[in-house]
């Protein structure tokens, strides 16, 4: 019948598939679920002072933190922080983003890609040092207040402010390479059809073009989100002892306090929300694309 597209094609397997997969699978059962199943165990053993662990079978390390105001306090901080981290990663690198795949010629393109990545070569400790020349007592950005009359005495510091900069200055570049990558692969002609049909840019932009990179958008949220619960030499360095995280708390517990069966349990609740938040805003993105594609 004309103009009935062709059957699908079956897809051909590839001989030896389970063997070529087997070194890689392997390799996360050893090294990464072996060890979660071994700190899920430690978290139901007692902590006993002197004696470190004890073995058990007990609730006792969840039921402290659902008692303990002071941990639910950690845990609210840090998804504070990160979902503001993460909202002005999404605003601020989605312009970047569209610039580099709608705009950038051929010259300017590699080099502007270049620049986005250029901070992901150094490590995080190293950037946190920078900050903290930029933002301390008698760093750059206090020099220039008092130059400028704004302000005699600007300390941004071990404060949630220092800490949010920091972090977007870390989760940017992420959030711009996976939206740029998702605005690559979207067809550009549909967004040209629409400019012609006598849309607004406004309205290209709403209806069609954030709609073509919503899985992008999603996928580098999700990144900056998880990266930003996790995070641990930011929070460190540019928060300082009064700024308390998640993923500094699960280490002072374990390392400094020696109390691993409580440390496991911070680790497994902090795994648990941010799973569960990240599977949460896929299946609304998910929803949410399915209507405007629909």
């Amino acid at each position: 019948m004309a103009g009935r597209p062709p059957p699908a094609q079956p897809r051909r397997r590839i001989p030896g598939a389970p063997f070529l997969a087997a070194p890689g699978t392997l390799f996360v059962v050893l090294f990464l679920l072996l060890p979660l199943c071994l700190m899920l165990r430690y978290s139901f053993n007692r902590f006993v002072p002197g004696d470190m662990m004890r073995e058990a079978l007990t609730g006792a390390n969840y039921a402290k933190f659902l008692h303990d105001p002071f941990y639910q306090d950690v845990l609210g901080t840090t998804l504070w922080v990160s979902a503001v981290s993460t909202a002005i990663c999404v605003v601020a690198g989605f312009p970047v983003a569209y610039y580099l795949a709608r705009s950038a010629g051929p010259q300017l393109k590699p080099a502007l890609m270049m620049a986005v990545a250029l901070p992901l070569l150094m490590g995080n400790a190293v950037r946190s040092a920078a900050w903290m020349v930029m933002l301390g007592k008698n760093g750059v950005l206090a020099k220039l207040a008092a130059v400028t009359g704004i302000a005699a005495d600007v300390n941004l510091m071990y404060t949630p402010t220092a800490v949010i900069v920091a972090m977007v200055s870390v989760l940017l570049p992420f959030m711009i390479i996976t939206v740029q990558s998702s605005l690559e692969n979207a067809d550009r002609a549909i967004e040209e059809a629409a400019a012609s049909l006598g849309a607004p840019p406004l309205r290209v932009l709403v209806r069609v073009v954030l709609p073509l990179c919503s899985p992008g958008l999603v996928a580098g949220a999700v990144l900056c989100f998880v990266l930003s619960m996790n995070a641990y030499a930011t929070p460190v360095l540019i928060g300082g002892p009064k700024m308390h995280m998640m993923a500094p708390t699960v280490y002072d517990e374990i390392a400094k306090a020696m109390n691993w069966p409580f440390g496991a349990a911070l680790a497994f609740i902090l795994m648990a929300v941010t799973l569960i938040l990240t599977v949460a805003s896929n299946v609304v993105a998910q929803r949410h694309y399915r209507k405007w594609t629909g």
